[in-house]
């Protein structure tokens, strides 16, 4: 798989993204990474492998740039290097952990879009308390959605689910504010006998504080409500490990507490740890384009690399296309 990768994007970029590169490169054999960035920046942090070949940049999209703009006018960026090297073939998927926006508007621009998707859409895998986590989206690609472009959000989570996560028949929930069939706003009653009619395991309606309980495998909403659950629960994990953290060195009593329960505490942080989990995938583009989180640290850029490795080999892409055009043609 070739891998065309940002050096330039994200909080820590290029140190985390470098470092990201080479615990992938150690760990997937017949993966080929393609470095772009400015070659003065990212030499510090470089040494020689024989599957990682370095593009020098002049320019960087920030993450105060407007999207629609520096997709234009940063020609020569890495993240419109990385895109461009997708739609030319030279790479098989992309990942930048740089201004979500700009990959997006980019990835629209130069990707493309699969015939018949209307609207594509920012997914993730999010952690579960079983361990076995839940594929979300749109977590914020479009704002406004109609139940047709729901609809297709849940085929291709569906997609993914069967063949990255291994599910025969992945539990598909459509987020609202309660479980009742009728339950919700216009958009929600529409897309839920829409739902309804699908060759999909549909469960119905699912409520936001059931996801880490892992009520379905697969969760659809719009864009708007998707990123206010997913920073909700980025930040009520954030905060309890804090709390957590601080009640233990309240006192040599509760210090104590924590050494003894290191590993258990240990155990939860990981559960709860998105560094595990990969990027955000915008489903319903012609090549796997990933966006991970912007403080990626390195471990964080190795497990968004392992993902689209893992759509690469799993031709979620390919299936999705096939999935629409047939649903066209019926």
């Amino acid at each position: 798989m070739k891998l065309a990768l940002d050096g330039m994007g994200g909080d820590n970029a290029p140190k985390s993204v470098i470092e990201g590169a080479f615990l992938a490169l150690e760990q997937i054999p017949n993966l080929e990474i393609q470095l772009y960035g400015q070659q003065e920046k990212l030499t510090p942090f470089l040494k020689t492998h024989e599957r990682l070949t370095v593009v020098h940049c002049e320019e960087v999209v920030e993450g105060s740039d407007d999207p629609a703009r520096a997709v234009r006018r940063k020609k020569d960026s890495s993240m419109a290097r990385m895109l461009e090297a997708v739609t030319e073939g030279k790479a098989d998927a992309c990942l930048s952990a740089g201004n979500t926006g700009a990959l997006m508007a980019g990835g629209l621009f130069k990707v493309g879009r699969i015939d018949g998707i209307a609207r594509p859409a920012l997914a993730t895998t999010l952690p579960t308390l079983d361990g076995n986590g839940f594929l979300m989206l749109d977590l914020g690609a479009n704002a406004d959605a109609r139940p047709e472009h729901l609809l297709q959000y849940a085929i291709m989570g569906d997609i993914y689910a069967k063949k990255v996560g291994g599910l025969q028949k992945p539990r598909v929930g459509l987020l609202n504010i309660g479980t009742e069939d009728k339950k919700g706003n216009d958009l929600t009653k529409a897309t839920f006998d829409l739902l309804k009619e699908a060759d999909l395991n549909f469960v119905g309606n699912v409520e936001a504080r059931d996801l880490l309980n892992g009520v379905a495998d697969v969760v659809v909403t719009d864009g708007f409500t998707g990123n206010m659950v997913l920073k909700s629960i980025e930040g009520t994990a954030d905060a309890i490990f804090k709390m957590l953290k601080e009640a233990f060195m309240s006192s040599t009593k509760t210090k104590i507490s924590a050494v003894l329960m290191k590993n258990d505490l240990r155990s939860l942080k990981d559960k709860m740890d998105y560094t595990e989990y990969g990027g955000a995938g915008l489903f319903g583009l012609q090549a796997p384009v990933i966006k991970a989180h912007g403080s990626s640290n390195a471990k964080a850029i190795f497990s968004a690399i392992r993902q689209a490795n893992t759509m690469v080999e799993h031709t979620v892409v390919s299936t999705i296309t096939e999935t629409v055009r047939h649903l066209e043609n019926d």
